[in-house]
Parts: structure tokens; C-alpha cells; sequence
């Protein structure tokens, strides 16, 4: 059986990285990642793997060949605090494993496909023939410019394997796919705290409170009008599912739903899927007129370091021949509600 690897398996992609594997039959799977966070245990505890390893052993065991021949590594694991300031950690973790994990995959003959992040861009450039509008972000330089560590961290790792193995990483030896993850949102982030999604925070302030809770007005955008590529994170795995059946394609691509929806959309989905049954759904302003959606001064400690606009341009990724269908926020808010009231 062909043997696979998930680093930052009890993770949010991670384990539903592992989730899709399961779905296909596909067991033999080195699940890698750090537990000190004891309850993210429950990410696996339903799922398949041939072995759990802790993160702290397994890179230098894999570059020694320790694990026998491996398909391929999903490189999930990483730090994602973009409030995080401390850089040493944040290099040593998103640039340094990831660099070292790059060239012991090229040396094994093992496949890699890794978690990049639309945190590259940083802020969304102008549109010079739509006046007043953004251009969609594209997979190239001069469209990136990280507004915090984290995003830096991801960028600089994106540069080194185009450096080493050209623009589209063609000259590697084994497939190499990076993923410039948008907001992923969806079941198995409930660790994750303050990173977790905007609809995950929202489903447990209408359980508490009987409403939700938005940013107000920022940026130029009005209240809960910032906007951002939501992607549902089934749809993420389908995506890094499919480059597991075309090895022949290499490159860093976006991985997001190809739209730019505002927060208000996430909210009104969330008040929609969650309300007492009965009647029309409710647009935003019905909504916020009935208190159910409430809005909060903008964060201090954000501004500077916020993108009030994000959307995948899809262009390398059809490209490259995937088209898989992404849903809207409509559709996958209202399919993580349901699956989180299952599990309240």
C-alpha cells in the first residue's frame, strides 16, 4: 500500500486532509504533528492512520529514510497566528522545516504539496481599468507584499522554490504544489481559538447571545462590507485531492473560492441557518435591523496589518486543468452550521 504523510494532521486541513485519504480507501498515513495541545486529539480520534509521530522527530527521521518509501507529504503544519510577533518562531517554523522538508522530499523521491497563504499579498492592488476596484490576486511577484511575519514567512518559502526549481517549480525532480490558501473556514477548527473562522466565533456568539458580531466600518469599507475569498475547506481538500492524482503538475497556485463576498454575507448565512425555522430568510439589513447582527469598533491592534480585500484569481488553477466548483458562502456556511450543531 502506498504510504502517505500529513504533517499538521490533528490540525484544522490537516486532519480533513486525512478525512479525504479515508474517503478514498487510503489508510496508511503518517499523521505528524504536536500535541501539546492535548484536545486536538478529536480531529483524529475518527479518522484512519497508520502511525502518529510527534513533529519534534519526524523531519530529521524523514530525511534519513526512516519511514521507508512515501508517496507523498501533505505539509499542513505550521504556524498560523498572523498576530504573532515573535519572527524567530515563525521562520523557524513556517520557513526552515518547510525548506528542509522541500529538499528531503527531492532526495526520497516523495511528492510534496504544502500550505502557502493568500497572507502573501497583503494589501489588494488597484484595478487600472476598473477605477475604484481591485484586481483578483495572481500568483506573482508583484502582486505580493505581506503585511505581517506570518505572511512573510509563507512568501519567503514561495520565493526559495522558485529560485531552486524556476516559476512554476518545473525544474523539480518530484511534484512540487504550493497552495496559497484564502479563508478556509469549516468542521474540525474548534482548537484553533481566535484564528478560527469568522463563521465558527459567530455559530457560538448566536448559541450565547442570540446574535452575531461583525467589525464595523475600516479601510474605506462600511460596516461589515470588508471583503475576503471564503473557501470552504471540503473544497480544499478536493483541490489538494486532485494534484494527488496528477503528479505531472507542479506550481504554486491560489486555492480560494475565486469570489470576494463581505463579512455580511458570512453573518447573514450564519443568522439564517441558526434562527427559529420559519418565514423568508433574512438579507443583512433585516438582519442587523432585528439585532441579530451587531457591529464593533475596529480593533487597535489590526489596523495596519488587516486585508480589507481578498479574492483568488483562479487563473494558473484551470490552467493547470482542475475545475473543481467551489461553493459560496451561502452554501458552505449553511453545510458548517449544520455539521456544528451536530456536534454541540
Amino acid at each position: 500500500m502506498t504510504r502517505h504523510v500529513v504533517t499538521g494532521a490533528a490540525g484544522f486541513i490537516g486532519s480533513n486532509i486525512v478525512k479525504g485519504l479515508n474517503e478514498r480507501g487510503i489508510d496508511d498515513i503518517i499523521a505528524v504533528d504536536d500535541l501539546t495541545q492535548g484536545d486536538k486529539f478529536r480531529n483524529l480520534a475518527d479518522l484512519k492512520i497508520a502511525d502518529y509521530v510527534d513533529a519534534d522527530y519526524f523531519y530529521d527521521a524523514f530525511a534519513d529514510g526512516l519511514f521507508g518509501p512515501v508517496e507523498a507529504v501533505f505539509h499542513e503544519g505550521a504556524c498560523s497566528d498572523t498576530m504573532e510577533t515573535d519572527g524567530k518562531y515563525m521562520m523557524d517554523n513556517n520557513y526552515t522545516l518547510t525548506c528542509g522538508l522541500f529538499r528531503a522530499c527531492q532526495e526520497r523521491g516523495a511528492r510534496l504539496l504544502y500550505a502557502s497563504s493568500a497572507a502573501t499579498y497583503g494589501e489588494a492592488k488597484p484595478d487600472p481599468v476598473s477605477p475604484g476596484g481591485y484586481r483578483s490576486f495572481r500568483e506573482s511577484p508583484e502582486f505580493e507584499g505581506p503585511l505581517n511575519v506570518y505572511g512573510y514567512s509563507k512568501l519567503l518559502v514561495d520565493q526559495r522554490l522558485r529560485r531552486e526549481t524556476g516559476p512554476r517549480f518545473e525544474r523539480a525532480a518530484h511534484q512540487v504544489v504550493g497552495f496559497r490558501y484564502f479563508n478556509v473556514y469549516g468542521p474540525r477548527e474548534q482548537h484553533k481559538g481566535r484564528m478560527a473562522s469568522v463563521a465558527f466565533h459567530q455559530f457560538n456568539q448566536f448559541r450565547e447571545q442570540g446574535k452575531v458580531k461583525l467589525f464595523g466600518e475600516y479601510g474605506g469599507y462600511g460596516p461589515g462590507q470588508q471583503m475576503r475569498d471564503f473557501v470552504f475547506v471540503d473544497d480544499v481538500v478536493a483541490v489538494n485531492l486532485w494534484f494527488l492524482d496528477h503528479p505531472e503538475r507542479s506550481g504554486l497556485f491560489n486555492l480560494g473560492s475565486g469570489r470576494a463576498q463581505p463579512f455580511n454575507d458570512v453573518a447573514t448565512a450564519v443568522v439564517n441557518a441558526l434562527r427559529p425555522a420559519g418565514g423568508p430568510a433574512l438579507d443583512t439589513a433585516a438582519a442587523a435591523a432585528q439585532g441579530l447582527i451587531e457591529y464593533v469598533p475596529f480593533p487597535e491592534a489590526l489596523r495596519g496589518k488587516y486585508q480589507c480585500y481578498t479574492q483568488a484569481d483562479l487563473s494558473a488553477l484551470r490552467a493547470a486543468g482542475c475545475q473543481h466548483a467551489f461553493a459560496d458562502v451561502q452554501t458552505g456556511v449553511a453545510r458548517y452550521m449544520a455539521w456544528l450543531a451536530t456536534q454541540a
